[in-house]
C-alpha cells in the first residue's frame, strides 16, 4: 500500500469540499508530479512560492506514470488534475493524441532559452534526470563501475533492484553484456538484440527485486534488501543530503531524459497552469532546485547560479555525459507495446 502525502490528503479533503458544495464552486489549480523527496522540493521552490504569489492554493498529488492514466483522465472530461509532470514518451504520445494544450512559448521567453531537447508544442522541459546504479558507499567501499559488475553477482552478493518494465531494463541488460553505451539503440533495434537482452536478465533473474515508483528503489538499499539497484539520480543525492546517507552515482551507462510540464487538455485552471508553468522555468527558480535533488535545468541561464559543487552531481554536467545514453523515445513509443509483452509473459515465467 503507498501512503499518500500530507499534501495530497489536504487536496482530497478540499476537493471533496468542493464538490459537496455544489457544481458552482471553482477547483483549485492541482499539480501532478513524482512524489518522494523530489516533490517535497517543488513543494518548497515552486508550489508555495507560486500559490504566495498568485494568493490562491495550489494543490499537488503524486502519481506514477502511464499514458493511459492521462487519457482516462481527458477523455472522461473535465481532468481533475491541470499541469502534470510527465516523462518523454508521454509527452509525445499525449501530444499526438490530443491530451495536452499547446504551449504559447512566447509567455516563456521563447524556445531559444530552453535546451532543444526541453522545447515541445505541448510541454515545457522541467528537468533533466537520470537513471543510473546506485550502491550504499557505507556497506561496499569500492563499488560497481559498470552494468557488467552490477550483474556479477559473485564480485558483489545480493539481491538487485530494476524498474518493472522493458524500458531502461533492456537497454541495462544489452550494455552489461557488453554492448557499448552508444551503440545499444542499433542493436535492440534487432531481434537478435532483444534476444540477447532476455537472456542477459535470465542469468540476474533470480537476483532481482522489482520497482515501479521512485522512491522504492532507495529504501530498498536503505534497508538492506538490495545491494546495488538503478535509481534516479536526483533521488540519490536528495536522501544523501536530507538523511546522511553515503548512497553512489555511477555515472557511466546511464540513461538520460527530459520531463516536461504539460497542461491536460480541458483542464478547468488552465490559464493558472500555464502560469504556474513560466513561474517554475523561470532561470532564478529552476536554479534553487540543484540545492535540493540534481536534476539538469532546462533553462538554459539557471546553470550559471549555481554553485561548483552542486553542478558536479548534475547529469548534464561534461564529466557526467561521458558515457551516458540519450534515452531512445521514438524507438519506445514504436516497440513499448510488443517489448512489454515480452516483459510480462518473460516475468511470468
Amino acid at each position: 500500500m503507498k501512503f499518500k502525502n500530507t499534501s495530497t490528503i489536504t487536496a482530497l479533503g478540499l476537493l471533496s469540499l468542493a464538490l459537496a458544495a455544489g457544481p458552482g464552486v471553482a477547483r483549485d489549480l492541482t499539480i501532478a508530479s513524482w512524489g518522494g523527496n523530489f516533490q517535497d522540493a517543488q513543494r518548497e521552490i515552486y508550489f508555495k512560492p507560486f500559490s504566495n504569489v498568485t494568493g490562491k492554493p495550489l494543490l499537488d498529488e503524486g502519481w506514477d506514470g502511464g499514458i493511459g492514466v492521462l487519457q482516462a483522465k481527458v477523455k472522461a472530461g473535465n481532468p481533475s488534475w491541470d499541469a502534470v509532470e510527465v516523462e518523454a514518451d508521454e509527452l509525445s504520445l499525449g501530444c499526438a493524441d490530443g491530451l495536452f494544450e499547446k504551449v504559447d512559448w512566447s509567455k516563456l521567453g521563447g524556445k531559444d532559452a530552453f535546451l532543444p531537447s526541453a522545447v515541445s508544442d505541448c510541454g515545457v522541459g522541467a528537468i533533466v534526470w537520470s537513471t543510473a546504479i546506485a550502491y550504499d558507499g557505507a556497506k561496499i567501499a569500492d563499488g560497481p563501475k559498470s552494468w557488467a559488475e552490477f550483474w556479477d553477482v559473485k564480485k558483489f552478493p545480493g539481491k538487485r533492484a530494476l524498474r518493472k518494465g522493458p524500458k531502461y531494463t533492456l537497454e541495462f541488460a544489452l550494455m552489461a553484456d557488453g554492448v557499448p553505451a552508444d551503440k545499444v539503440y542499433d542493436v535492440l533495434a534487432t531481434p537478435e538484440g532483444i534476444d540477447r537482452a532476455f537472456a542477459k536478465l535470465d542469468a540476474l533473474k533470480p537476483n532481482l527485486v522489482w520497482w515501479t515508483s521512485g522512491a522504492q528503489p532507495l529504501q530498498l538499499l536503505a534497508s538492506g534488501e538490495v545491494a546495488m539497484t538503478s535509481a534516479y539520480n536526483g533521488r540519490i543525492t536528495g536522501i544523501n543530503r536530507s538523511e546522511g546517507r553515503q548512497f553512489k552515482v555511477v555515472w557511466p551507462g546511464s540513461i538520460y531524459a527530459v520531463d516536461s510540464w504539460v497542461v491536460l487538455k480541458g483542464a478547468e485552471n488552465k490559464d493558472a497552469a500555464f502560469d504556474f508553468i513560466a513561474f517554475a522555468s523561470k532561470a532564478e527558480n529552476q536554479a534553487k532546485l540543484p540545492q535540493y535533488i540534481a536534476y539538469g535545468l532546462p533553462n538554459k541561464e539557471a546553470g550559471k547560479s549555481v554553485p561548483p559543487d552542486q553542478l558536479a552531481d548534475l547529469p548534464t554536467t561534461e564529466a557526467n555525459m561521458q558515457e551516458a545514453v540519450s534515452l531512445d523515445t521514438d524507438f519506445w513509443i514504436d516497440n513499448s507495446e510488443a517489448l512489454t509483452k515480452r516483459f510480462d509473459a518473460w516475468l511470468a515465467q
